[in-house]
């Protein structure tokens, strides 16, 4: 199988806990009850077609007609279900935490394209802070800062208050990535 997109990565491992539970599910109906709570605050969340479409996952559907009307990230994330129904070998590890050198440039993109105006990055940001949030530590204060590396806040004193070297570390590297895509 073809190694994934850069980015198409960074979203999967964010949402690894949800893709291998619903996997798991799937493949273990005594399972459902577990993804009840996240899916119905995912739901909440503005996360309709997605959870329509881990429904019908969950409820035997193994059909790709499942990315129709599905933006960019949804279809990751499904994709990412169905081929871990296939091969388990493809899913995420929920417990990796995540590669600095490997997300710092996404994000970077992500918040540089955001503070530009993109509604896209922005949505997509967005949805990545509150999961960092929910995640605790210093993920949790990356996804709490993201909105003022949005409005361009640099400050890494300010920025890392409360972090940890690893998150520190990729605030760092954040920082610097989006230092070079500004000087363009």
């Amino acid at each position: 199988m073809a190694k994934l997109p850069e980015r198409d990565q960074q979203i999967v491992q964010a949402h690894a806990a949800l893709i291998v539970g619903v996997v798991q599910a799937a493949q273990n109906p005594a399972l459902k009850p577990q993804l009840d709570e996240p899916l119905r605050v995912s739901e909440q969340n503005g996360w309709v077609a997605l959870v329509t479409a881990i429904r019908k996952i969950l409820d035997g559907s193994r059909d790709m007609a499942l990315l129709g009307g599905l933006d960019e990230e949804d279809s990751i994330i499904v994709e990412a279900i169905l081929r871990g129904l296939q091969d388990p070998g493809t899913l995420p590890d929920p417990a990796q935490s995540a590669d600095p050198t490997m997300a710092a440039p996404g994000l970077a993109h992500m918040i540089h394209q955001a503070a530009r105006g993109n509604a896209e990055a922005l949505n997509l940001l967005s949805h990545m802070a509150e999961q960092m949030t929910a995640g605790g530590g210093d993920m949790a204060r990356l996804g709490g800062i993201m909105r003022r590396l949005v409005n361009g806040e640099r400050d890494v004193d300010r920025l890392a208050k409360g972090m940890g070297a690893q998150g520190e570390s990729l605030l760092n590297s954040i920082i610097a990535e989006l230092g070079k895509l500004e000087a363009h």
